[in-house]
């Protein structure tokens, strides 16, 4: 996923969670894509966090000792200055009712644990779009390939793509940068990350897999392999 423009201002997301690692996993995350986190360990402190420093968005966990995350959440709908703050609850309670009693509370939506990041970080996004917390990104288009990047969709003449968390975010880079070679270390440092260990051949494993997905029968393949450099997005393939 790619992170923020360091140009713009930097989102706060409050996180009110009582399991330190879980925090802690979080805020690493959390401040990997850009964000500034904030973060309240009960309910009472949340509330007082809120009212010191109003955030961009709640990520609220609903088990929190002393004052429950649904109690959280219906005082700060209460509120006149915090009636419209996005609130994400997280919870291991995982019925159906649960969901309905979260968002009838005045959730804005409901992720329950375990949760893959992505997810949680793709919802945390689209909340701040709608609020205006993070500018909209628009889109991206070369050849007959179009990647709108607020909607997270992309199409191939008007065909539906269907592409993986890690295939998007090649495509995306490649999009940004057409015509141009890159080594699979590289590759690796813009869409994996510098921080995180993955060995160079898993890149040959998702180009592969983005080749399936954009290429159909009668598409020209928009990939091309560089012996002994990389990969490009390029229609010349020789």
């Amino acid at each position: 996923m790619a992170e923020l423009n360091p140009s713009m201002s930097r989102p706060t997301i409050l996180v009110v969670e009582d399991e330190a690692p879980l925090l802690t996993l979080l805020r690493y995350n959390l401040e990997k894509q850009g964000f500034r986190v904030d973060e309240a360990a009960d309910g009472q402190e949340a509330l007082m966090r809120v009212a010191e420093a109003p955030p961009d968005l709640v990520l609220l966990d609903w088990m929190l000792p002393a004052l429950s995350g649904l109690e959280v959440c219906r005082q700060l709908r209460r509120r006149p200055d915090t009636r419209d703050m996005p609130i994400i609850m997280v919870t291991a309670r995982t019925e159906d009712q649960d969901a309905v009693r979260a968002l009838d509370t005045g959730a804005d939506d409901y992720i329950a644990k375990p949760f893959v990041m992505d997810a949680l970080l793709a919802r945390i996004r689209a909340l701040l779009r709608r609020s205006g917390g993070i500018a909209t990104k628009g889109t991206l288009s070369w050849h007959d390939i179009a990647m709108d990047q607020d909607a997270h969709r992309v199409s191939r003449g008007g065909r539906p793509l269907h592409l993986g968390p890690t295939e998007y975010r090649l495509l995306e880079f490649f999009l940004q940068h057409p015509g141009r070679v890159f080594s699979r270390e590289q590759l690796l440092d813009a869409v994996w990350g510098r921080d995180i260990h993955v060995e160079p051949r898993t890149v040959d494993v998702h180009i592969r897999r983005l080749r399936k997905a954009v290429n159909g029968d009668a598409d020209v393949d928009i990939i091309r392999t560089v012996r002994s450099a990389g990969y490009a997005l390029d229609l010349e393939q020789h």
